[in-house]
């Protein structure tokens, strides 16, 4: 089923959604009869369950509930799953039975599972649900614990969501994804109580070495609605930008030309994208569920009070500040500083780095004994520098490839490998220190016991080898999922690259008859390396003359004799990937504009003078354009973009 997405101006988005932002309504999030089971499914979850029990249910079905199972308090993950997976065991084998035809004389636990079924439920059904049973943990004293905490910041989260014209309800959003946790993390990187990975943060957000402004709640949650309202812009509704958070836009896209723009019902239900699994096809009801006890709190946790927001005072910094010195001056400590600035990365308190120059320094009033700006104004005039410090060390973590370091710090790969002594390009570690070419080359060691230095860290543990550059790892679905709140159920569905590209609408799939739309920045010579063929092989099944070139928007056929479609669209994938980490790493977005072309305008200099972005992000925010029918009148859609400089 086809669908042609609206075409939303940024003007239009605005007016259309502030008028519809407390507006709570059946239009603004939809909760058609089909979802309800679903939706009740984790208001029980998230209201009625603890975590020292779960459920065991279908996982297609959710009203289908086999049993509540108890869990020993504080249960290990190992531990629960032990005990949920002997107990699905146990109702496999009923299945397995009913599934064989078996009608009569029917214990009492084979009847109670027989009658949660439909009276007229086939043995083939029974049969499939085997391989359906999925065990859920409760969530209700970490949704109580996150509505308390959610007192902390939601004056902020509903002023600007208002701002952006994002419907406010969508503050509940993190009762899914986090628990309103700012400490959250999730296996795949993902960070903060709205969760954004480093990929997706990085759009909308400082995410380096120096800041990482995911984990700081208020920050994070203008970068959220930014991120809803596009994603909103791109589906035309809140179910599937709502939807696109979690999966992602291409996804989401892809579910809608399949089944329509508003079969929630459908999609959710029968959508069977590759990555589509059980986080993406809940996280819409779950969110349903979690607003709808977040708007009568006390109807599910009577007399749970949110916690009071702080009185914050801030001061933007004119300098670069060192923690110590900046901890002297406010008559706190170093720790009180990190504590209401959790933006700020280890390496400021470590003393590598200093606070970056414009960075808006935030502590509680009540614990300043004068006014913040006041007391900056005093700092002597030598504890403001006019440079950051330079980068000696970086401490790989998880995710980090070398190309990807090298990358960061403007460096080479080939020169990592040297000035590390390093065995291979694709084998660092978790945790390990990776020496940059402004600390110079390392120390010779003359001693037989080397003596760690200031100046040259330990070696680290062999925590964790990573590689450069790696394709997608297969992701199965496990036989117990991550228990908790739903975002941590992500790392069991998605790999890193789709982690990657949630903001990217781009269809890289391969299409039924083996062709692909061509996108920016993408040539045959690509193509060919990742088909493991010659270019001329492409040209020739094209019919495209020698130094024609592909053109953007156009259809073409690959041969993929030798690569399967899979492995092309993960190495497809990884390239924008690599792509776009590399831009965002110095230009993050702060808007939307809207342009009207005019007779003689083009896309190209509008894009890249007019604008100054590259025509792969133009490209994202106006995905339904069609690049040969721009005539004077088309509205266009130009992200703002700044260049990062904490460094």
């Amino acid at each position: 089923m086809t669908s042609k997405f609206p075409k939303i101006h940024v003007a239009a988005l605005i007016l259309c959604i502030s008028g519809l932002a407390f507006a709570q309504s059946e239009s603004v999030f939809p909760r058609p009869a089909g979802l309800e089971r679903d939706v009740n499914f984790w208001v029980s979850i998230f209201s009625k369950y603890s975590t020292n029990e779960g459920v065991l249910h279908d996982n297609r079905n959710l009203a289908i509930v086999y049993e509540t199972v108890p869990l020993p308090n504080n249960a290990s993950r190992r531990t629960r799953q032990r005990t949920s997976g002997n107990r699905r065991k146990h109702y496999q084998a009923i299945l397995r039975t009913l599934a064989d035809g078996k009608r009569d004389n029917l214990s009492t636990e084979e009847q109670h599972v027989l009658d949660l079924w439909p009276v007229d439920v086939t043995n083939e059904e029974l049969a499939a649900a085997v391989g359906r049973i999925r065990f859920q943990l409760g969530l209700s004293d970490r949704f109580r614990e996150g509505l308390q905490r959610a007192g902390r910041w939601r004056d902020h989260v509903n002023a600007e969501f208002t701002r952006l014209g994002v419907p406010t309800a969508l503050g509940a959003l993190p009762h899914v994804e986090s628990s309103y946790n700012p400490d959250a993390r999730s296996h795949v990187g993902a960070s903060g109580i709205w969760q954004f990975t480093r990929s997706t943060g990085r759009r909308f957000m400082q995410v380096d070495h120096v800041l990482d402004e995911r984990n700081d709640p208020f920050l994070a949650t203008t970068a959220a609605a930014k991120l809803l309202a596009y994603n909103y812009s791109i589906t035309g509704n809140w179910p599937m930008a709502i939807t696109a958070y979690n999966h992602g836009l291409s996804g989401a896209r892809r579910a809608m030309r399949r089944h329509g723009d508003t079969a929630y019902v459908d999609i959710l239900r029968n959508y069977n994208g590759r990555t589509f699994g059980f986080a993406s096809r809940n996280f819409y009801v779950a969110f349903l569920a979690a607003m709808q006890i977040d708007q009568d709190p006390q109807k599910y946790f009577p007399g749970v009070v949110p916690e009071k927001p702080t009185d914050y005072s801030n001061f933007q910094l004119t300098a670069f500040v060192a923690a110590d010195e900046l901890a002297s001056a406010l008559k706190v400590s170093e720790r009180d500083i990190a504590r209401h600035n959790p933006a700020l990365q280890a390496t400021i308190w470590q003393g590598s780095k200093y606070l970056p120059k414009n960075y808006a320094v935030r502590l509680p009033t009540n614990m300043l004994g004068a006014p913040l700006p006041d007391l900056i104004a005093g700092m002597p005039e030598d504890a403001l520098y006019a440079k950051q410090l330079p980068d000696l060390f970086h401490t790989v973590a998880r995710g980090d490839t070398l190309s990807e370091i090298a990358d960061t710090y403007e460096t080479r790969v080939s020169t990592l490998v040297a000035l590390n002594a390093l065995g291979s390009r694709h084998r660092i570690r978790i945790g390990q220190q990776i020496r940059l070419p402004a600390a110079g080359p390392a120390p010779v060691t003359v001693a037989s016991a080397p003596v760690a230095t200031a100046t040259e860290p330990p070696p680290p543990p062999p925590v964790e080898v990573i590689a450069d550059a790696p394709a997608i790892a297969t992701i199965e679905m496990p036989e117990e999922e991550s228990p908790g709140a739903l975002a941590d159920q992500v790392s069991d569905f998605i790999g890193g690259l789709q982690a990657a590209l949630l903001s990217d609408p781009s269809d890289y799939s391969v299409g039924d008859d083996l062709t692909i739309e061509v996108h920016s920045l993408e040539t045959l010579g690509h193509y060919a390396d990742w088909l493991g063929l010659k270019t001329q092989r492409l040209r020739d099944i094209n019919g495209l003359a020698f130094r024609t070139p592909v053109v953007v928007g156009q259809r073409i056929k690959l041969d993929f004799g030798i690569v399967n479609t899979e492995s092309f669209e993960n190495l497809r994938a990884n390239f924008h990937r690599q792509q776009q980490d590399t831009f965002f790493r110095n230009h993050t977005i702060t808007g939307v504009t809207e342009h009207v072309v005019r007779r003689g305008e083009s896309i190209s200099i509008l894009s890249l003078r007019k604008y100054d972005v590259p025509v792969w992000l133009f490209r994202q925010y106006n995905p339904e354009l069609d690049l040969d029918s721009v005539q004077p009148g088309t509205r266009l859609n130009f992200p703002i973009l700044v260049r990062n400089s904490s460094g």
